[in-house]
Order: C-alpha cells, then structure tokens, then sequence
C-alpha cells in the first residue's frame, strides 16, 4: 500500500527535502517543547512527543526514511509490538546525543562528548554599568572616566584561593573532572547527563584551607578608575563594549568584557531619530512676510539661513549633513530638520496696532494712502 497514513514531515514541520541536520533541529525543538518532564500529566504534550519521537526515529535513518518516502508509514506497521511506538527501533539514532543536549538544557548543565574534561579554562563574566552622557556627547563622542568594582588576583595566593604552603586538593566527588554524570529516566530507557559537580563548582578542585586575605576566591575586588571612549554617533540604551575589562576567567581563562550602557540625557532644543535630527524654529511675521536671513541653531553652532518672502508656518527645512554620524560610517552624518513657526506678538503698542490696522485696509484696497502719510506711518 503506497499511500501513508502518518506525515512525518508535517508532524515535524520540515519539507520533504529537508536535509539530516534541519530535521534534527526541528525535533528537537519539538522534544524540548512536549517533553514529559516538562509537561507532568499532559496527555496532548505525551502525544506529540510520541509523534515526534516517532517521525524522527524513520527520517533520521536513510534507510528507513526512503522506505518511508516510498510507502509510508505503513512500512513500519508489520513490526508493531509492544514497545508503544509501533516497534520502532530508536538505538540506530542519535536520540541519546539529542536528549542529553535537552536535559542539559533543562537541569543546567550539559552532555559529555568524547569523556573531555569540563575544568579546563573558562571565560569569566561580563560586567555592566552604565553612564550619563550629553546630548553633544552622543553626537560628537566623547572619552569619560568611570569607577568600577575591579577584580585582581589575589598577591598572597595568586589567584589559587588556597592559604600559602597549600595547595586545593582534587575533588573527589567528581574526581577532578568537574561535572558528575546522574541517570534519567525517558520513554526510550535510561539517558546519562552530566551536571556540574556541586562540591567544586566545576573547578574540579577543593579548598581545603582558604586564602585568609581573599577568602579561597582568589581574588580581591577593588574600585578601580577606568576610561572609556564612547563612539560618536551612540543613541540611548546603547552599550560599548570593552574587551578583557570584566570578570576574571577560571583555570586560565581570560577576562570577560565590560559593557557600558550609554544614558543620553535630554536637549531642550534638539529631538533625535536614528541619524536625524528635529528641531523648531521662530521667525517673525516681518520675515515670514518679506523673507531674509535667519540664524538656525544647530549641533554644530548658529548659521544663517535665507527664508523666501510669504514663509509660512510649519514650513520645513533640510539642512543637509547636520545630523547625526553614522556608527559604521563616521564619514556620513544624517540630517538636520527644521520647522519654521510664524510668531504672533502677544502685546502691541497702541502704534504697532495702528500700524497694522493700516496694513490691513491696505492689503484691502480700503485705505487712503495720502491719509496715513500725514499720520506719519507711511512716508
């Protein structure tokens, strides 16, 4: 019978020309997702971790799978027992190498691969802080000095941790090797897992008589003076990165790095976005009305900028390259945007309001010229 009854490649979501590793990815998302520890008592949860189990066990074997494509799973249907999986045979594939990276995963730790020892060098954390910097600072960069709690190695044990004329002793929990081995328990047996040995932290030594002067850590922490250049062209929130700045490794390893976050405060004048900068601007009705020359405020300083006669309000400007420089491209710099806002005086002299009172009927046509000349306010 050609026909399937069951889609293995729908159940775990890939085409039919998926290759070995994309169907590998996709079950274990899937086992990781349906598990049954992760999912006490549920039965749809049990049902798609079967289906899943299932599927993967015949497309990951090439035999099975072209038996498969070419008649379903019907194929497998005459070695059903009583396995609960229709007789599949699951020892061909790597279902161990899979479960032990998900119950690492799941507990914390990791899978053995080859017997390697797990206390060997180790990268030491990151450190974050962060630091205030100007509006200005953003866009031109700046360099600031900062205070951190610093770790060095400690003088009297040199970073041992051990008190001087001693030595840390092998762990004899995991007998040096930093991880312990522990059984669980699945629908396909037993799978071993390893997990970082809690005597030792995964050191696979123990202190036995610690360092008086950093207290069998090996090191001592200080506050420390650090300066950090900030790129021109950093936004809020953003972080710099400073390499061999952080935590110190263990067993040899090298430091972390220091990550500082940039806090911008501010500008009353300026708004930023991404490479763009916004701003407004006030002009008089005299300008906006016969045009002229403007100073226009920017990150770069004041310039002159000629507005055209009858300049309305809400009339925007583009002033091209002074913006904000590009992080990839100092060389590039957004640009700066201005709207022009027409102001309307608030209080006017008893002149002033003749003044426009008169301009007014002009504009009209209402108004006799030879009259207002007497008046003095048009000569």
């Amino acid at each position: 019978m050609a026909e399937s009854k069951k889609d293995y490649y729908e159940i775990l979501g890939v085409p039919k020309d998926a290759d070995d590793a994309a169907i590998k990815k996709a079950y274990r998302a899937l086992a990781k997702k349906y598990h049954p520890d992760t999912n006490s008592g549920d039965a749809v949860a049990a049902d798609k971790f079967k289906q899943a189990s299932e599927a993967y066990s015949v497309l990951s074997d090439s035999d099975k799978r072209r038996q498969y494509d070419q008649f379903g799973s019907a194929a497998f249907d005459g070695s059903a027992g009583a396995g609960g999986f229709g007789g599949f045979d699951f020892g061909g594939s790597d279902m161990g190498d899979i479960f032990g990276d998900i119950f690492g995963d799941m507990f914390g730790g990791g899978r053995a691969r080859g017997g390697a020892s797990y206390n060997g060098p180790a990268r030491g954390a990151n450190v974050r802080t962060s630091i205030r910097i100007t509006f200005e600072e953003a866009i031109f960069g700046c360099d600031k000095e900062i205070e951190i709690n610093y770790k060095e190695e400690c003088n009297s044990c040199h970073g041992s941790g051990a008190k001087a004329g001693t030595t840390p002793a092998t762990c004899t929990k995991c007998n040096g090797k930093g991880k312990i081995m522990y059984t669980q328990q699945s629908f396909f047996g037993q799978v071993q897992s390893v997990q970082t040995c809690p005597d030792c932290n995964g050191t696979g030594k123990v202190i036995k008589d610690k360092c008086p002067d950093c207290y069998g850590s090996g090191y001592n922490t200080k506050r420390k003076k650090v300066s950090v250049s900030v790129p021109p062209g950093i936004d809020n929130g953003q972080s710099v990165r400073f390499a061999g700045k952080g935590e110190p490794g263990t067993n040899g390893g090298e430091r972390g790095d220091l990550l500082v976050e940039v806090v911008v405060s501010n500008h009353p004048i300026f708004k930023r976005q991404d490479t763009s900068i916004f701003s407004t601007v006030p002009i008089s009705f005299v300008n906006a009305a016969l045009g002229g020359t403007i100073k226009i405020k920017t990150v770069d300083g004041d310039m002159d900028y000629e507005i055209k006669s009858g300049t309305q309000t809400d009339t925007k400007v583009r002033l091209k390259g002074k913006g904000v420089p590009s992080l990839r491209n100092r060389a590039v710099r957004g640009d700066h945007y201005v709207t022009l806002v027409v102001q309307v005086p608030e209080r006017l002299t008893e002149v002033q309001k003749e003044a426009l009172k008169t301009f007014e009927d002009v504009m009209n046509g209402t108004t006799d010229g030879e009259k207002h000349k007497k008046k003095g306010i048009f000569k």
